[in-house]
């Protein structure tokens, strides 16, 4: 199930980003994992944020959307390759109409995810929207 996330819910994404970034960013530095960590409250601020729960009202993952594009999309690691991320991102594209997402360039599971869901580069960025080193790959819907 896929509801509006509430800001009670905070601490409970923040654990979720924290589990996925540790197994999918193994290119951040320690440093930079703990900036965006706690920038994590502030970004939410700045997005719509929906959270989907298991059938047992447990939040699994959740994504964040700004008009027409995704933000940001994770899925607790331990329940990664259930189809969660599918559901969230089929929500963003059929019901919230996203067509965009970026992505940073050296999270190939990512990249993976969203070119098998249709999702085609459009432009890349050297350095992420922190200004840091880590180049970003804008991708559209075709």
């Amino acid at each position: 199930m896929i509801v509006s996330a509430v800001k009670k819910d905070y601490p409970v994404l923040i654990d979720i980003w924290e589990s996925a970034v540790k197994a999918t960013h193994h290119f951040l530095s320690d440093e930079d994992f703990e900036f965006y960590k706690s920038h994590i409250p502030i970004y939410f601020q700045h997005v719509t944020l929906f959270v989907y729960k298991d059938d047992k009202g447990v939040i699994k993952g959740f994504l964040g959307v700004e008009d027409d594009s995704i933000e940001m999309l994770f899925v607790d690691n331990e329940s990664r390759g259930t189809g969660i991320g599918r559901v969230l991102l089929d929500y963003a594209v059929n019901t919230l109409n996203t067509r965009r997402v970026d992505v940073n360039e050296h999270n190939t599971q990512a990249l993976e995810f969203y070119y098998h869901f249709g999702f085609r580069e459009v432009d890349r960025s050297e350095y992420d929207g922190e200004g840091k080193e880590y180049p970003i790959l804008h991708l559209e819907k075709s």
